[in-house]
């Protein structure tokens, strides 16, 4: 268990993608980390897909970067709620400043592109925030998954097998 003892924590909002929540945090637990699911509020959401997810914690009530290892944003449309949280966007940011592992997929870059804190990075999601990534000052790469810095991104759905590989490979890292 390659993850005993981390500390990882895990955005969620409504209609997040079901898949892209689920399995890391399968994966993540598979490894010994300690998952806290973080939401805007403690309310049950659903996936675009219908699946549940409730929050361990609210925003308000989050671990700070210092108690975090590592921080997942999934995709879906999620993100979109999500950067619209001052909270969300100064957690994100205290995550950067620490240089502590900050790992999105899909549309998860979303969140760091609003906390700006992509310029000049090699960024990945789905193909529906390229213009996004390019917009903030990031660099688009169309890859399944890879590490830039302390940046885990990955690409879409069907490549959750290689960026949970890069997550967990980056949080045993650190």
């Amino acid at each position: 268990m390659r993850l005993e003892g981390k500390t990882i924590g895990y955005f969620v909002a409504q209609e997040v993608e079901d898949l892209e929540f689920w399995v890391p945090v399968m994966r993540l637990r598979e490894e010994g980390a300690r998952v806290i699911v973080i939401g805007l509020n403690k309310e049950t959401v659903h996936g675009k897909h219908g699946l549940e997810m409730t929050p361990d914690v609210s925003i308000d009530d989050a671990p700070t970067a210092r108690e975090l290892d590592g921080l997942v944003i999934p995709g879906g449309w999620a993100p979109d709620k999500l950067r619209r949280s001052q909270k969300i966007l100064q957690l994100v940011r205290d995550m950067h400043n620490e240089q502590k592992i900050i790992a999105t997929i899909c549309h998860g870059g979303w969140v760091p592109i609003s906390a700006g804190i992509i310029r000049g990075c090699k960024a990945t999601g789905s193909t529906g925030i390229k213009d996004d990534i390019t917009n903030a000052g990031g660099i688009w790469i169309d890859q399944a998954a890879f590490r830039e810095g302390h940046f885990v991104w990955g690409r879409v759905v069907e490549d959750i097998p290689a960026f949970c590989r890069e997550l967990v490979a980056a949080l045993a890292e650190k």
